[in-house]
């Protein structure tokens, strides 16, 4: 046990690049068990479908990381690394940040060590472009094609979800007037405080959200399922059935990878 806590200690005392890479060794020590390889998982979805909450559930089973496009750009930036310095000059002049400098970014995460036994990428790719790129770079690393799961909700239900959304100014807790009320109406549970609803939450707002992301990702779900490689699964079951619907995915991908 001392072994175990001196190992912990120097986890938490390395850089955060460092702790990064032995998140999965650490892991394996402390419990004494072998972590499948379970290779590159892509998880697309409109907002509201309940990527966000699937990857971190993803994340605690597995022992990957979650790989987000904004944080690798956020980190760049702060880091003043070459490829930041670019993308910070670009988003000074309110340019998007062109493809070869985010692919650049993402190219440079995935050889982390903490990403060797697979990731999950959330925000990337979005157009297939990016993706025919991603293939390249995982075959010229001699990894596997990632497993693309899919998360379907139907678009009533993505309304519901993100206009129904209300928030207490307080202690932030959300609830939802379709799915989840509070028990007396525009008011907390907890503190009582009238609840809001943000601006972006409204009707108008949302669906255009809702058009503009199946615009720009139809053509990557089609690209995926022309390879045989898109899951999708049932975003409107509660949400530990969709987990386990990505978990079959995922260990069903990570074995036929292996035949």
């Amino acid at each position: 046990m001392k072994g175990l806590l001196r190992a912990a200690d120097a986890f938490a005392a390395g850089d955060s690049g460092v702790k990064r890479g032995r998140m999965a060794s650490l892991f394996e020590v402390m419990t004494g068990r072998d972590i499948a390889v379970v290779g590159p998982i892509i998880l697309l979805g409109s907002p509201g479908a309940g990527k966000g909450t699937q990857a971190k559930l993803i994340t605690r089973h597995y022992g990957i990381p979650h790989i987000s496009t904004g944080d690798i750009l956020r980190d760049n930036v702060s880091r003043d690394t070459e490829l930041g310095k670019k993308a910070r000059a670009a988003m000074e002049q309110g340019d998007l940040v062109a493809d070869d400098l985010v692919n650049g970014m993402v190219a440079d995460r995935l050889r982390w060590p903490d990403a060797q036994r697979g990731f999950i990428l959330d925000g990337f790719p979005r157009t297939v472009a990016q993706a025919e790129w991603l293939d390249k770079e995982l075959a010229a690393e001699s990894r596997r094609a990632p497993v693309v799961i899919y998360v379907d909700v139907s678009y009533n239900q993505l309304l519901q979800r993100l206009t129904g959304r209300r928030t207490c100014p307080v202690d932030g807790k959300i609830y939802n007037i379709y799915f989840q009320p509070p028990l007396k109406q525009g008011v907390c549970d907890v503190c009582g405080t009238q609840l809001f609803q943000r601006v972006d939450d409204t009707e108008a707002v949302i669906s255009e959200r809702l058009k503009s992301y199946e615009r720009q990702t139809l053509p990557l779900v089609d690209y995926y399922n022309r390879q045989g490689r898109l899951r999708r699964v049932n975003g409107e079951l509660p949400v530990e059935q969709v987990t386990q619907q990505i978990f079959r995915a995922i260990e069903g991908g990570a074995a036929a990878a292996n035949d």
